[in-house]
């Protein structure tokens, strides 16, 4: 008898997250879409601006990493901001921040106005995804996460395949309409989109389960049962307090994950285009279309990924070992120089490696931190990482200009993301999502 409503309770749970997910989970999706068309459509409106203003690539590596600079810099008070005012009206002010910022690009004509705007750009996103990876906390267990994080980090793989294209034409199309140049008509045809889904995002989310009218009481009394019996557990196997962070070894091995994983991450976003363009295509439709490759197969491996971790309740290798493959291919990526075919192949594995290592690793840190730790620790790590892709377009940059050639800098990235795979793996020891679920038996006592 007690089997049976056990195995009842199960399927309303399993109702329950699908009903959240389908909730709040499409909306974060378009934003953070838009937060990554934003940041690939950059890289695409490069091949017309840097020649226009005859930037060379330090010039361009530099300005794009401030925009990580910035991020990383405002990062953790705006995660304590959300902590403390919520979630809506946060979200709410980022992104209309940031269109404003997307959309003044359109018209900066010197290195230092893109130099000061690509740092306000930072400036305005930050928060946006740190915020996003807390919010999920509010609304789904340690053990149902991974899939939910999944799902929203793939709109920054679908970024890459909507946005290739799309970049493509307004290049091509727009250029020379209204007397804009194409890259022009893409800041500002990216700014609208963004402004209108921040107020959306407003609207629609409800900043804690608490406050969910859509939920019934009984859903409502089993999501927050779930989420109560989690935090219970945490306390056994961490700790809530944001400073003792500072004295926890797993915090500083996940930081180095971080910015080996950020990096890579920007890294493709800032330099695939060049590399495509590089490796013998001119025509900016064709570029944009070819660009869409990694991020389809990044996509699928993100999803299948996060399904498996889940599936599994494993976290670690799931995170480590995708990073490994796309840190090799970065480092084999100077061997096929001049070959289009095997230089779009490397490219697809980096892609999937980078992607697929996403979700599992951005549920490790809330394993073993809650409360003031969970707020601080996670966009610590965030600010971290971001911090090294503000590093890391500057140097490669650097190496690029001073070589006149990509491949020192590919294998940095490459190395990069090796070095954090292994941190990974032999510097955590975290507990494996099962110990901080609620057992069936607690679920039944309490039901």
């Amino acid at each position: 008898m007690q089997s049976g409503a056990a195995h009842g309770q199960e399927a309303e749970r399993r109702a329950t997250y699908r009903q959240v997910g389908w909730r709040i989970l499409p909306i974060l999706f378009a934003a953070y879409i838009m937060a990554n068309l934003d940041r690939n459509n950059f890289a695409f409106a490069k091949l017309q601006f840097a020649t226009e203003f005859g930037f060379s690539e330090a010039v361009y590596g530099f300005g794009a990493g401030l925009f990580y600079l910035g991020y990383s810099l405002f990062e953790v008070p705006s995660n304590l901001m959300l902590a403390k005012v919520g979630a809506r009206l946060t979200l709410l002010r980022i992104m209309l921040f940031w269109s404003l910022c997307s959309g003044a690009l359109a018209f900066m004509s010197s290195a230092t106005h893109f130099y000061a705007l690509r740092f306000l750009l930072g400036v305005a996103e930050a928060g946006f995804f740190p915020g996003v990876l807390l919010y999920l906390t509010y609304w789904a267990p340690t053990a149902r996460r991974a899939g939910f994080t999944a799902l929203f980090m793939s709109a920054l793989t679908m970024a890459g395949v909507i946005g290739g294209p799309i970049a493509g034409v307004i290049l091509q199309s727009f250029d020379g309409a209204l007397g804009l140049r194409g890259w022009q008509w893409l800041f500002l045809v990216e700014a609208v989109p963004a402004a209108l889904l921040g107020i959306a995002v407003y609207l629609h989310l409800d900043d804690r389960p608490e406050q969910a009218a859509w939920l019934s009481p009984s859903r409502k009394a089993l999501l927050m049962q779930d989420l109560a019996a989690e935090a219970k557990a945490k306390r056994a196997h961490g700790h809530s307090s944001f400073l003792l962070n500072l004295r926890d070894r797993r915090f500083y091995m996940l930081a180095g994950m971080a910015v080996a994983l950020i990096s890579g991450l920007a890294g493709l976003n800032i330099w695939l285009p060049t590399i495509i363009r590089n490796g013998g295509t001119a025509n900016l439709l064709d570029i944009g279309l070819l660009s869409s490759l990694p991020y389809a197969v990044g996509v699928l491996a993100q999803l299948a990924n996060g399904w498996h971790s889940d599936r599994t309740q494993e976290r670690r290798w799931h995170a480590a070992l995708p990073a490994l493959a796309a840190g090799l291919g970065w480092c084999a990526l100077p061997l096929a120089t001049g070959h289009a075919g095997l230089s779009l192949a490397l490219t697809i594995l980096i892609s999937a490696g980078s992607f697929a290592a996403t979700a599992p690793f951005w549920t490790l840190p809330s394993l073993y931190l809650s409360g003031t730790a969970a707020a601080g620790g996670i966009a610590t790590i965030t600010t971290l990482g971001g911090l090294g892709a503000f590093v890391s377009p500057a140097v490669v940059g650097f190496l690029t200009s001073k070589t006149g050639s990509l491949a020192l800098g590919q294998c940095y990235y490459g190395l990069l993301l090796c070095l954090g795979a292994g941190m990974l793996v032999l510097g955590t020891r975290v507990p494996s999502p099962a110990a901080v679920r609620p057992s069936p038996a607690e679920t039944v006592a309490t039901s």
